[in-house]
């Protein structure tokens, strides 16, 4: 049991000076008339890091929009002496902090301008800024910072293995081709399959909540960045399924599709964003009910591939049901981290 603040078990500097590199002579923080130059970058950097999709560029702009974010103070730009945008590096701490703290590290230098150490000097800032994070919460909780790195992307691991985080978690990403034939499930007796209503948001939270309460590294999710997640532009209703007992959803699935990705993965697919069952509702076919239900929506739709990314050592078997369902995997991502 933890009877000590984290503002007193983590040891933050009380000023961050910017970083320091010869190639970028410019640092500063971010406002919202970067949102564009730092889509850019991150499009340039995913051709090379993550080809098979895009950071679209409406996640970008919420980090400008939600409460918990302040770029000004949470993320730093490097600049070339011609100002082009070299360098991006964020340290998000996630809004619900009732039972632990974590710290989200994300970034991106621009692939003409690595191995030089500029994003070494980057995520030093970086880590130095959720270290301030976790040392402002006064209550005994865990903490924790994260950062997720693709498979072949070994630069960042590396970089963030050398500021003391290790590998803690792999994930996998998977695709179904949806030309394969999709069984279809009837809803259970007592049940009934219904596709995703907008008026149905924060009772499809409190079910996601519920169902995610035991995942590894999952916290609450909020209602700012809920919102923003299931009234923006790539939530497919139509294509997302939940499973009602009563008003009740006892189990969900949420898929999107972003356009952007089509070209990267070589055919119009959706991506399934969470699939999850309520915890006292385990073990009863709720989850491949609502998933096949998705798939055969999405190809119904025109869409060719379904994709997802699960947790390799989920405590619900995913994966091995995904596999059941004719998901095969393809990359891989790891999760660092360093707890407190």
């Amino acid at each position: 049991m933890i009877d000590t603040p984290l503002s007193a078990r983590v040891p933050a500097p009380a000023q961050l000076a910017a970083p320091q590199h010869p190639q970028v002579p410019a640092w500063r923080g971010a406002t919202s008339d970067d949102i564009d130059a730092v889509h850019a970058l991150f499009a340039a950097a995913g051709r090379v890091d993550h080809p098979t999709y895009t950071v679209p560029r409406e996640e970008i702009a919420d980090h400008f929009a939600l409460p918990h974010i302040d770029p000004a103070r949470d993320t730093i730009l490097g600049f070339g002496g011609d100002g082009e945008l070299l360098a991006a590096s964020s340290a998000i701490l996630h809004p619900s902090r009732d039972t632990a703290a974590k710290v989200i590290l994300e970034g991106a230098v621009h692939p003409a301008h690595r191995r030089r150490g500029i994003g070494t000097a980057a995520l030093a800032w970086t880590y130095d800024r959720a270290l301030q994070h976790l040392a402002s919460i006064d209550v005994p909780i865990p903490g924790e910072v994260a950062m997720y790195a693709e498979e072949r992307t070994t630069d960042a691991a590396a970089i963030a293995e050398r500021i003391g985080l290790s590998t803690e978690r792999w994930f996998t990403t998977m695709v179904r081709d949806l030309a394969e034939p999709v069984l279809e499930r009837a809803a259970p007796e007592g049940t009934r399959l219904v596709p995703y209503a907008p008026e149905r948001a924060m009772d499809v939270l409190a079910a996601r909540n519920d169902a995610f309460r035991d995942h590894w590294g999952s916290l609450p999710s909020v209602e700012a960045p809920w919102r923003a997640f299931v009234d923006g532009p790539y939530l497919r209703p139509d294509l997302s399924t939940l499973l009602l007992e009563g008003d009740r959803v006892v189990a969900l699935c949420l898929a999107s599709v972003n356009e952007e990705d089509w070209e990267a993965l070589g055919a119009p697919n959706t991506y399934i964003d969470l699939i999850g069952v309520v915890r006292d509702r385990r073990a009863r076919g709720y989850a491949p009910t609502v998933i096949s239900r998705t798939l055969a929506a999405a190809r119904d739709a025109g869409l060719r591939k379904a994709v997802l990314d699960v947790d390799t050592a989920s405590p619900t078997g995913a994966h091995g049901l995904y596999e059941r369902l004719g998901f095969a995997a393809t990359d891989r991502s790891r999760v660092l981290t360093r707890h407190f």
